[in-house]
C-alpha cells in the first residue's frame, strides 16, 4: 500500500511538472490554481509538491536543465563525438528558444528582494564538457576548448528572437561555432 502511495506521488509530481514547464513557458505569470488544473491534481496536492511558486520554478528549471544534460550522454553513446556535440547544440538551441517564458518566470522568483538566486547551468556545462572532451579526445576539436569557452562561443544565440522563425539563424551561428571549433583540431 506504502509503495502504491510513492509511486503515485512520483506520478503526480511528474504531471505537475511537465504542466507547469508547458504553462510557464507560455506565461511566466500563469497561476498556480492553472498548472495545478491542467496537472490533474488538487490544490492539496499541488502545494504538497511545490509550496509556492518559487520552488515549483526553480524545480522546472532544474528538470529541464537535466534533461538537455542527459541528452549529451544519450548523442554520445550513439554517435560520434563531433556529431553528438553539434546534435546537442541544436537541442540546446531548441531548449533556449522554446523556453523563454520560463526565463521570464525563473527572473520574476529571483528578482524579488529575498527571493532564492537563480540556479546556475551546472549540469549543461558539465554535459559541453563532457562533449567537448570526447571531441579533443577524438581530435576532432581544437584542444584546451572549456565550458565557458564554448557558452561564450555560443552566446548569440541568446539574442535571436524566439518568436520568429528562428531555427535557419541559429543553426548558422552553431555551424559557424563548430567551424570554429575544428579549427586548429590535430584531426583535421
Amino acid at each position: 500500500m506504502r509503495r502504491n502511495r510513492r509511486s503515485d506521488a512520483q506520478r503526480n509530481r511528474e504531471r505537475i511538472l511537465r504542466a507547469a514547464t508547458v504553462e510557464l513557458t507560455r506565461r511566466a505569470d500563469v497561476p498556480l490554481s492553472a498548472i495545478a488544473k491542467k496537472a490533474g491534481v488538487g490544490q492539496g496536492t499541488f502545494y504538497r509538491h511545490f509550496p509556492h511558486r518559487e520552488a515549483l520554478v526553480l524545480e522546472v528549471y532544474r528538470y529541464e536543465m537535466r534533461q538537455v544534460a542527459e541528452a549529451a550522454h544519450e548523442l554520445l553513446e550513439n554517435r560520434p563525438p563531433e556529431r553528438a556535440l553539434r546534435e546537442w547544440m541544436d537541442r540546446l538551441a531548441t531548449f533556449a528558444m522554446t523556453k523563454a517564458g520560463l526565463a521570464d518566470a525563473i527572473r520574476l522568483v529571483t528578482s524579488a528582494p529575498g527571493g532564492p538566486a537563480k540556479p546556475g547551468p551546472t549540469p549543461v556545462m558539465d554535459a559541453a564538457g563532457t562533449l567537448l572532451d570526447a571531441c579533443e579526445a577524438a581530435g576532432a576539436v581544437r584542444p584546451g576548448v572549456s565550458p565557458d569557452d564554448f557558452f561564450l562561443a555560443i552566446a548569440g544565440l541568446w539574442q535571436i528572437d524566439p518568436h520568429e522563425d528562428w531555427e535557419p539563424r541559429a543553426g548558422r551561428l552553431l555551424d559557424l561555432v563548430m567551424d570554429g571549433l575544428r579549427a586548429g583540431a590535430p584531426g583535421r
